[in-house]
């Protein structure tokens, strides 16, 4: 189990909202910057226990705003601490309570758009039955509604590259990864978007690879 959460997390280096707006509530936006920095910036060693302390806050923050914003948020955070904690740690526990969230998320109007992104990313990298609640079809449906909500975002256009790479459609992945290259950078997410270019960056040499191979 460790191997596929680790790898999960690796990818929800997420930050699936998009750019902070001027008009996010000031908490949301601390939070979404203070996750930018533990997954950037913070050594391994400490990671932990600051997801721990920035979920607490995320926690307090969607049950007293209870928008799709927020719970997308505390989504990806109890996410990012179920890759530190490891099988051993419970990260099966901490990624159903995500998906959860998320779930509760989608159902409200309107949507945040990078729910269905999130989602979709959950449902490609948990394993599937019976260990974990993955299935691929799922995983598709969602990202391809991420894509129509957010066609030209960075982290829908990965995540939907990554998705192919793991379905073998390697010059789909690759055209997905050069239009997530190619996104607008998003205002206050300077950090996360340098960490998902060089996650871009690997996966457009892994699917080239792939084709040079066949």
């Amino acid at each position: 189990m460790k191997k596929p959460i680790q790898t999960l997390i690796t990818l929800l280096a997420l930050a699936l909202a998009g750019p902070l707006m001027a008009s996010s509530p000031a908490e949301l936006t601390a939070i979404v910057s203070g996750w930018d920095r533990i997954k950037y910036q913070t050594p391994a060693k400490e990671r932990e226990e600051a997801y721990e302390s920035l979920a607490q806050r995320a926690r307090k923050l969607s049950e007293t705003s209870n928008s799709p914003a927020a719970l997308m948020w505390e989504a990806i955070i109890k996410a990012s601490l179920a890759g530190e904690k490891g099988a051993l740690g419970g990260a099966l526990g901490y990624v159903k309570e995500a998906k959860a969230l998320l779930e509760k998320a989608e159902a409200m109007t309107p949507v945040e758009g990078g729910v269905y992104t999130t989602l979709g990313s959950l449902y490609y990298q948990v394993p599937g039955w019976p260990v974990g609640f993955g299935d691929k079809k799922k995983a598709r449906a969602y990202l391809e509604q991420g894509l129509k909500v957010n066609p030209s975002g960075i982290d829908a256009n990965y995540f939907y590259g990554d998705f192919l790479l793991t379905q073998d459609d390697y010059p789909g992945a690759l055209k997905a990864f050069e239009k997530a290259l190619a996104a607008t950078p998003r205002p206050g997410r300077e950090l996360a978007d340098a960490g998902r270019r060089k996650e871009i960056e690997d996966g457009m040499a892994k699917a080239r690879a792939k084709i040079a191979a066949n």
